[in-house]
C-alpha cells in the first residue's frame, strides 16, 4: 500500500500545505473537499484506466505515473480551463489567467467562472461523445463473452453484427441532442464530432499497432478474456494519449462542479490534482493485484457509470445537474458490479 500510495500521502501533505499557506485554512479545506470531489467522481475512471494500463509496458506505466501526472494536474486542471475560457471569450490564456485570480463571483457576468460555465456546451457535447464511444465500444464488441446485466448486454451486443454500428449509434444520439437543444445547436455538432473524431483517431491507432505486437500470456480466468498484449513503442504512445483524453473527459465535470465551490484556480488545481494522484495510484494498485480478474464484473460497472456519465454530460448542455448525483450514480454501479462479482467467485470458486 505504502509502495502504491507513498507519492499520493507524501503529495497531499506538501498540497494541503501549500493551500494553507496560499489563502489559509478556507484555502486548505476546500482543498480537501475538492480532493474528495475528485475521487468520488473518478473510481470509475480508475477501473477503465487499469484494463488499458496492463497492456502496458513497466515502462510505458511509469511515465503514466510521472510525465502522465503532470498533464493530468497542470495540463486538464489549470491549463485546459484557462485554454477553453480564451477561446470562447476571445482572450488569451495569460489574460484568462489574470482574470480567474481575481476571484470573482462565478455567477457574475464576465467573471472567470462564468465564462467557463458559458463554454459548457463545448465540454460537455465533446467529452459526452468521447466516453459515449468507449462505452459503446466496450458493449458492442463481438469477441465479448462474459456479461453482466445479461439481456441488455447481449442485446447490445448483437448492434456489433453492423459495421461502424458504435460511431452509427453515437451520431444519431449527438443530432438527437443537437436538435432538441437548439440553442446550441452548432456548438453541439462541432464539438460532439470533434470528441467522437478524438476517440476514433487514439483508439483504432492504438489497436493498429498493437496489432504488430506479439500476444503473451492467455489471461486465462473462465471468461473467454482475450489475450493480453504489453504494448511498447508506438502502441504504447497511443494507449498513453488515449488514457490522457479518456482522464480529460472524466475531468470536465470535476472542474466544472469545483466551480460552484470556489472559483480560485489555485485551490482548484491542488484539489483535483491531488485527487487525480489517488485516482492515478489506485489505477496501479488495480493493476499489481489483478484485481479487474478476480472481480470481472468491475469492469462492466465501470463502462456502465461511463455511460451514464456521457448522458449526464449531454443532458448537462441545458440542465443543471448536481456533482453529487453523477457521483452517486458511478459509486451504485461499480458497488453493485463489485457485489455481483464477489457473489459470482463464491458460487464458482476457482480450484
Amino acid at each position: 500500500m505504502l509502495r502504491t500510495f507513498g507519492w499520493s500521502f507524501a503529495l497531499t501533505v506538501v498540497g494541503l500545505l501549500a493551500a494553507f499557506a496560499y489563502d489559509g485554512p478556507k484555502a486548505f479545506v476546500i482543498t480537501v473537499v475538492l480532493v474528495v470531489l475528485e475521487v468520488s467522481l473518478s473510481f470509475d475512471n480508475a477501473v477503465v484506466n487499469a484494463r488499458v494500463l496492463e497492456r502496458m509496458s513497466a515502462y510505458w506505466q511509469r511515465l503514466f505515473l510521472t510525465v502522465g501526472m503532470l498533464i493530468a494536474v497542470f495540463g486538464m486542471r489549470l491549463l485546459f480551463p484557462l485554454l477553453i475560457v480564451g477561446a470562447t471569450a476571445h482572450m488569451s490564456p495569460w489574460h484568462a489567467w489574470r482574470l480567474a485570480l481575481q476571484r470573482g463571483d462565478p455567477d457574475t457576468p464576465g467573471t472567470y467562472g462564468y465564462l467557463l460555465h458559458d463554454a459548457h456546451p463545448l465540454i460537455a457535447a465533446f467529452g459526452g461523445m468521447f466516453l459515449l464511444m468507449i462505452f459503446l465500444d466496450f458493449h458492442i464488441d463481438p469477441e465479448k463473452h462474459l456479461h453482466w446485466l445479461g439481456r441488455i448486454e447481449r442485446a447490445l451486443q448483437k448492434a456489433g453484427l453492423l459495421r461502424w454500428s458504435s460511431e452509427l449509434i453515437a451520431v444519431v444520439a449527438l443530432v438527437a441532442f443537437a436538435l432538441v437543444y437548439r440553442h446550441h445547436t452548432g456548438e453541439v455538432l462541432g464539438a460532439g464530432l470533434v470528441g467522437l473524431a478524438s476517440y476514433l483517431l487514439v483508439s483504432r491507432a492504438a489497436a493498429r499497432f498493437e496489432q504488430s505486437t506479439e500476444p503473451g500470456e492467455d489471461d486465462s480466468d473462465g471468461s473467454g478474456a482475450r489475450r493480453l498484449v504489453v504494448a511498447t513503442g508506438r502502441a504504447a504512445f497511443w494507449l498513453f494519449l488515449y488514457l490522457q483524453v479518456l482522464d480529460a473527459s472524466f475531468s470536465f465535470d470535476g472542474v466544472i462542479g469545483a466551480f460552484a465551490i470556489t472559483a480560485d484556480p489555485v485551490v482548484i488545481a491542488l484539489g483535483l490534482g491531488i485527487g487525480a494522484l489517488y485516482v492515478r495510484s489506485l489505477t496501479v494498485l488495480l493493476v499489481r493485484k489483478g484485481t479487474l480478474s478476480e472481480l470481472v464484473f468491475l469492469e462492466h460497472g465501470a463502462h456502465w457509470a461511463i455511460g451514464a456519465l456521457a448522458v449526464v454530460l449531454l443532458v448537462s448542455i441545458e440542465h443543471e445537474i448536481p456533482e453529487v448525483v453523477t457521483g452517486l450514480i458511478g459509486v451504485a454501479f461499480i458497488g453493485a458490479a463489485l457485489l455481483s462479482s464477489l457473489r459470482r467467485n463464491r458460487l464458482h470458486p476457482v480450484a
